[in-house]
């Protein structure tokens, strides 16, 4: 459920997003009690919330604690060849296993029309706008002050970055990233791991596995999946 967060939340992932994130859950009166990463000699984003290493770190963290009061979210952004939105569906469905519950958060000053469908381990952050009868997959960002209009949809992993412009019915496959200020015009088609750069004007459909930049955006070279 939106903003329904148990009482700790742990993090996966120690960089911007989780400092992006942090005051959401808290907002919402819950408190980040761990953060996890595998990047070799990471530290905390934060000085008064320790940092575990991978995988063992979640065992090691989750020792004589109860499930029951523990959400996650995955704090990975997107890069250009998708795989980092692959790694929060991989990192996440690992949690899963464990009896972690993921959480979905929107940003109080954001607006989420109220038919709009959610998945889980959503991120929506502050001045955002999603409109009516838009579908976003799981676990998807959406990124600071970025409008999504009416009837799109998002399918999982997908990220928007800050103020980008998706306008109505506009599609987006699995693990695709738009750059920010990038504008997707009405109806366009947009394939799964393609990368949209930022400030880009799409004015046509994008096939899967590119990346595309320019006013009208063009076929910068294909990904390597």
């Amino acid at each position: 459920m939106i903003n329904q967060l148990p009482s700790n939340i742990i993090l996966w992932g120690g960089t911007g997003q989780a400092k992006v994130v942090r005051p959401i859950i808290e907002f919402y009166g819950s408190k980040v009690d761990a953060v996890i990463d595998d990047t070799p000699d990471l530290k905390s984003p934060f000085n008064d919330v320790k940092l575990y290493c991978g995988y063992d770190g979640v065992l090691e963290y989750l020792k004589n604690k109860s499930i029951k009061d523990i959400g996650f979210l995955v704090t990975i952004g997107n890069n250009k060849t998708g795989r980092n939105s692959q790694a929060r569906i991989k990192i996440s469905n690992l949690l899963k296993k464990l009896g972690l519950s993921p959480i979905s958060i929107v940003h109080p000053t954001s607006y989420v029309d109220k038919d709009v469908k959610i998945g889980e381990g959503i991120q929506i952050m502050a001045g955002a706008k999603i409109i009516t009868e838009t579908k976003i997959g799981d676990y998807c960002i959406v990124n600071t002050g970025a409008n999504v209009d009416h009837e799109c949809t998002l399918e999982d992993g997908v990220e928007i970055a800050p103020n980008a412009t998706l306008c109505g019915l506009v599609y987006v496959g699995k693990y695709s990233w738009i750059g920010a200020n990038a504008t997707i015009l009405p109806r366009i088609k947009i394939g799964s791991n393609s990368v949209i750069g930022a400030g880009s004007v799409v004015t046509k459909d994008v096939p899967q596995g590119v990346v595309v930049a320019g006013n009208p955006a063009k076929e910068l070279y294909k990904i390597n999946l």
